[in-house]
């Protein structure tokens, strides 16, 4: 992308309020005026301009701002979030998200959301945003954004680049949809018509900890529950010396172990260390678990993707704001007997669907940086 170039001779520079305009139409009566779908912030994807997810009219709500299908929708709160949406459908909104439209006869409304999804507008509702928890900016505030555009005719044809740009994102994602519930279904199906066996007896559940007189010079690397950024995704870890350690540093862990988050297992934060990593320690809000013999630590793992273990979660959460289960409830959890070879060859069909999964992903991030470097130099 670097070696593309936009020869912008005869660009004319604009303010943003001489482009686009901020429309306040409201709906008291959502349903009669025809106006199905409901859009808070929280169904934004950040980067993504394609709403894929609302709440309906059967779902109580104070939202009056309406939008229809064309316009673009733009989240003024805690704006580094980078909410921007494409309408594709009439709705109503929260006031928390402005809805502007573009002024036809110097910007044609196909180039209006890569626009606002620049980096040099986000720097502007940054720069504009007011308050200290919610920061919020205003239409006011971004108007006089300036930029360049060309003719409307040279408009069109960026505009239809950038659009294929992002269809081939939706592609990825779309395929990515698919090998995700490739995944779960196998995972799923594990467990139908089998003899069950518990978690406890296949697997070996913090086995083995720190003592308190470990020596104060001992250094490790620490894995808290923020440490696992995502399912299957450890985060940067950070060295401590024993005598700095923070007291929940406790649980030792070896490759190939198993270390999962207790507290909100729902949230699927669980990890498989599969980089050789010295001294690796796990706080005692994890359980960290390692495969006894006959029996294969992928496969172990690959099962606490399941809906079974979701639900057997639910049923054993105990608290509220912090919800969490117990290396105990852990070990109770029933599992499908499957002898080791077994075991094996359903851990390396799982593990090449994951290796898909993985390689669709950074195809996604990657094309997500080529879009957005193409609307950086465009707009």
């Amino acid at each position: 992308m670097n070696n593309i170039t936009i020869d912008k001779t005869g660009w004319k520079k604009w303010r943003f309020d001489e482009v686009c305009r901020q429309v306040n139409t409201t709906s008291k009566d959502p349903e009669a005026d025809g106006l199905h779908y409901v859009i808070g912030l929280e169904h934004i994807e950040p980067g993504n301009l394609h709403i894929t997810k609302w709440d309906t009219l059967e779902k109580e709500t104070t939202f009056t701002r309406k939008f229809v299908k064309g316009q673009v929708l733009f989240g003024r709160r805690r704006a580094y979030q980078r909410k921007v949406a494409y309408a594709e459908f009439d709705g109503i909104c929260s006031g928390d998200i402005l809805v502007f439209e573009a002024i036809e006869e110097k910007l044609i409304p196909e180039l209006l959301p890569f626009l606002i999804q620049s980096d040099g507008f986000f720097e502007k509702a940054l720069a504009t945003s007011a308050g200290s928890l919610s920061p919020r900016t205003k239409f006011k505030e971004l108007a006089d954004y300036e930029f360049l555009l060309p003719s409307k005719s040279e408009q069109k044809r960026l505009a239809e680049l950038l659009w294929a740009a992002d269809e081939m994102i939706e592609k990825e994602k779309r395929e990515l949809e698919k090998m995700e519930e490739l995944y779960e279904h196998k995972v799923d199906s594990l467990f139908s018509d089998k003899k069950k066996i518990s978690f406890g007896e296949c697997a070996n559940i913090n086995e083995k900890s720190l003592s308190a007189k470990t020596s104060s010079e001992y250094k490790f690397h620490y894995i808290d529950i923020a440490s696992i950024v995502s399912p299957k995704h450890l985060g940067p870890l950070t060295e401590y010396a024993f005598s700095e350690a923070p007291s929940r540093a406790r649980r030792i862990v070896n490759y190939n172990d198993i270390v999962m988050s207790l507290v909100r297992p729902y949230l699927k934060s669980f990890v498989q260390i599969k980089n050789n990593i010295d001294n690796l320690i796990a706080s005692t809000g994890t359980a960290v678990v390692s495969a006894k013999s006959n029996n294969d630590t992928d496969f172990l793992f690959h099962l606490l993707f399941s809906k079974a273990f979701m639900s057997f979660c639910e049923n054993r959460m105990n608290g509220t704001n912090y919800p969490a289960i117990t290396p105990a409830d852990l070990g109770d959890f029933l599992i499908p007997m499957f002898n080791y070879e077994e075991q094996v060859s359903i851990s390396k069909d799982l593990n090449s669907i994951n290796k898909n999964i993985e390689r669709i992903e950074k195809q996604i991030a990657l094309s997500q940086e080529v879009k957005l470097e193409l609307i950086n130099k465009i707009l």
